[in-house]
């Protein structure tokens, strides 16, 4: 299949070479497998992989009033974190939609934030960025450092182990949402204790120049591709930008996505507080659930929930878990219906499929 992007991650050749197939993600190349899905998947849950996630974006905050523009246009309280800590948010519009989901690093030793958006996002939130910080006539610099830079994610229960060896700090120590300024052989890095595969491990961020040594270190390593980091993260209950949430195809605030717990009331104005705060007064109409089907069938992305026939909801995202063994999914359902343990039907290919909300993430409540 002939994939047409625009832009290549400093690791592509790597990847070339390794035998990936490759597909568009939000304007990047990127493998989807090397060599299958579910050998990958294994990896991470059994031992340790390593995903090129250079497709994030990588946004530097800076200035005497960086903490001020960030304050003001996420939800949560950026002014609690110290140096070297992270957090999760999110950017929203006005009514409280969600744009796109970000983690927000308090550099361990310079001045500014690194804010990372999901792949695809840079431009928009730089944008938008820059457009608040001159509407609010802010002290403010912007780095748009994305296609500059590289970053990997080494997951795995033996991930931190095995960075580690090639680590001058002793990285074992990090706190998961803290991060580090360390050198990886003669590469100087950000190592942070955060992922998106529901296991242990770190991200690591570099300059897009050392790569090659960036491979070179970590070229024992199971190489995986976007399809296990799909089945990883939505076994872990994980949303994905783009699918479970979207401005345009799918609108949800972050009460509906089920992640209301980056919201933070207490902590002054900030874009979309209002459209927010009538959320939390009335409540949600409708909410993300957790999905076990009862049947081995896939629910994809757009497939109808029902109940007694009707239609309740529809699915955003499903697979059959490899972990599990059984097809799960996430979707949005109206709000009486929401309740783990409340039974349900999922329209796949046109048949009735039984189904159970569930908690999430999976391997908890679906686990043995």
């Amino acid at each position: 299949m002939k994939v047409v992007s625009s832009k290549r991650t400093p690791l592509y050749e790597s990847h070339s070479r390794a035998g990936a197939d490759f597909t568009d993600f939000g304007g990047w190349e990127m493998p989807v497998s090397f060599d299958s899905i579910q050998e990958e998947h294994r990896a991470v849950r059994d031992d340790v992989g390593l995903f090129d996630v250079s497709h994030m974006g990588q946004i530097a905050v800076d200035g005497g009033e960086a903490q001020t523009l960030l304050q003001q246009l996420t939800p949560s309280d950026i002014r609690s974190l110290d140096p070297g800590e992270a957090l999760y948010s999110c950017f929203l519009q006005a009514d409280g939609i969600i744009l796109d989901d970000i983690v927000v690093y308090d550099h361990p030793e310079a001045s500014e934030y690194v804010v990372v958006p999901n792949a695809g996002h840079d431009e928009e939130l730089d944008d938008q960025l820059r457009e608040y910080a001159d509407g609010w006539d802010l002290d403010v610099s912007l780095e748009n450092r994305t296609t500059e830079t590289g970053m990997i994610a080494v997951q795995g229960p033996e991930a931190v182990d095995r960075v580690a060896e090639a680590a001058d700090k002793r990285i074992e120590e990090l706190d998961p949402f803290t991060v580090t300024e360390t050198s990886l052989g003669d590469v100087e890095c950000l190592v942070a204790r955060t992922g998106y595969t529901g296991e242990d491990g770190v991200e690591i961020l570099f300059s897009g120049s050392d790569a090659e040594e960036i491979d070179r270190l970590f070229d024992d390593v199971q190489r995986c591709g976007l399809g296990a980091r799909d089945t990883l993260r939505l076994e872990a209950g994980l949303l994905l930008s783009g699918q479970d949430f979207d401005p345009e195809g799918e609108p949800h605030d972050p009460f509906e996505a089920g992640i209301g717990f980056v919201v933070d009331f207490d902590d002054g104005d900030f874009v979309g507080r209002s459209a927010l705060e009538q959320v939390r007064d009335d409540g949600v109409d409708e909410r993300i659930v957790g999905l076990r089907l009862e049947e081995r069938a896939i629910a994809r992305h757009g497939y109808d929930m029902l109940s007694d026939g009707a239609p309740i909801g529809r699915v955003t995202s499903g697979t059959m878990s490899p972990t599990l063994g059984i097809p799960i999914a996430l979707g949005y359902v109206d709000a009486e219906y929401a309740d783990p343990g409340t039974e349900i039907a999922v329209s796949v290919r046109n048949r009735s499929v039984d189904a159970t909300v569930v908690d999430t993430p999976f391997l908890e409540s679906c686990g043995e």
